[in-house]
């Protein structure tokens, strides 16, 4: 999709901020043996199928890339957001680690997999990396991503005197939630927010306004730039 404007237009570079947005414009199929006949790409009320491609996920194939000298792993980051750019490379340079202190004794860890169901995401797929992709690779049940997960916080510090965490809020959320916290380097941290004022240390229920700054007391030091996260509701997922 990034090579469409530029191939499109000649000059409009999509990773240089120029698209043309040509992923938006009317498209028609046609087969080669075929001429004249064309196949509309229309969407229903469920999407568009039929170039709803999976996301590629490779993390089972960290060994192999590994050892086919690969030593640069490229995340595709645009248009998504930081909760996601921080969340797939940190389970990506934890499998890497892990591989490289357990060599074949390395195996993938069901939480590496429960994190990268928490992002924003189509279904997975391991593309051409096992042989020519089956029917399989396409999403033909629906068009929009899914995940487990909102992000609701940024950590911008902690207060080890008075015991609270200083956070940007990303989404709602309130007193009563049960959260957890996903560190840059540290462990998951669990917890039901009990506490929580504003900036200026007023007591508040709930944290309703676009990047407001708030205080959640929790007795648990989180690094700074932790992303708060709250499992989605049922019809969220």
């Amino acid at each position: 999709r990034c090579l469409l404007s530029n191939y499109m237009t000649g000059n409009r570079d999509a990773n240089r901020g120029q698209c043309s947005q040509s992923c938006r414009w009317k498209y028609s199929l046609v087969e080669s043996n075929r001429p004249g006949e064309y196949y509309p790409i229309e969407e229903d009320e469920h999407g568009t199928y039929i170039f709803n491609s999976k996301d590629l996920c490779l993390i089972h194939r960290i060994p192999d890339l590994y050892e086919a000298g690969i030593d640069s792993l490229k995340i595709e980051g645009r248009m998504k957001s930081v909760h996601y750019c921080a969340t797939v490379a940190k389970v990506y340079r934890t499998a890497i680690d892990t591989y490289l202190k357990e060599g074949k004794d390395w195996y993938v860890r069901p939480e590496w997999i429960a994190e990268l169901e928490k992002i924003s995401h189509r279904p997975y797929t391991d593309g051409f990396a096992e042989g020519r992709p089956d029917e399989t690779a396409q999403n033909y049940g629906k068009s929009t991503n899914t995940q487990s997960h909102d992000f609701i916080g940024l950590v911008m510090g902690y207060n080890e005197e008075e015991k609270y965490v200083d956070l940007e809020q990303r989404n709602n959320f309130k007193v009563g939630d049960k959260v957890e916290f996903c560190q840059p380097k540290g462990d998951l941290v669990e917890t039901v927010i009990e506490k929580m004022t504003d900036e200026d240390g007023n007591p508040i229920d709930v944290a309703p306004h676009a990047q407001m700054k708030v205080r959640i007391y929790m007795d648990t030091p989180l690094e700074p730039y932790s992303m708060m996260r709250r499992e989605c509701k049922p019809k969220e997922a």
